[in-house]
């Protein structure tokens, strides 16, 4: 019998003290959401995406990212376990107004948000951004450089965006396993630190 399948995923073990975090991924199209949990996911991830159409052109506009064929359709989901049995559980969220009914649910029990960012781009980054606030979610901001897109320092992309000054602000190629992480071990030090100024 092959041991390796017999044996069993300590950190799946039931009965281990976890601490489970609901984290959403979040930002407009195209900006790689998708592309950060497979990146950062120790499961394989869950993808709803699908194949644009004419009729998407219409309402997801690719400026600024005319090789995109596919886009989520629903969501993403994928899992990471960090030091001291601290678990992850990742949500991809789609951007879109017209899905606004659905990320109000996945937002449901989320504690943090990780909002990506183009800088070709950072205007629709606005419309996420108003809906994680109104959420009450903390959040922090990641951004994601495509090629060719033009670089800022910090201060002006936060002022661009309006930021607040204790928000962390990220530079992060979703393409990279070590970048996703540390971008999402700074959105979860965010949510701790915060956690215990906040009175019970």
């Amino acid at each position: 019998m092959d041991s390796a399948r017999s044996s069993p995923d300590p950190r799946y073990l039931a009965g281990t003290d976890q601490v489970l975090i609901k984290l959403l991924i979040a930002g407009p199209f195209a900006v790689g959401k998708t592309t950060l949990i497979r990146a950062i996911s120790e499961i394989a991830p869950l993808h709803t995406e699908e194949v644009m159409t004419q009729a998407g052109a219409l309402v997801d506009h690719l400026a600024g990212v005319k090789d995109k064929t596919t886009t989520t359709v629903a969501i993403d989901f994928g899992r990471l376990t960090l030091p001291n049995n601290l678990v992850l559980y990742l949500f991809g969220t789609p951007g879109q107004r017209r899905f606004r009914l659905l990320w109000e649910d996945i937002a449901q029990g989320a504690v943090g948000a990780l909002v990506m960012v183009d800088t070709r781009r950072l205007e629709e980054s606005f419309e996420v951004m108003d809906l994680i606030e109104e959420a009450g979610l903390r959040y922090a901001v990641a951004v994601n450089p495509f090629p060719e897109a033009p670089t800022y320092d910090a201060d002006t992309l936060r002022d661009h965006l309006d930021l607040h000054p204790g928000t962390p602000l990220v530079l992060c190629d979703a393409r990279s396993r070590g970048q996703s992480l540390d971008a999402l071990i700074a959105l979860v030090e965010h949510v701790i630190a915060h956690m215990h100024m906040e009175p019970a």
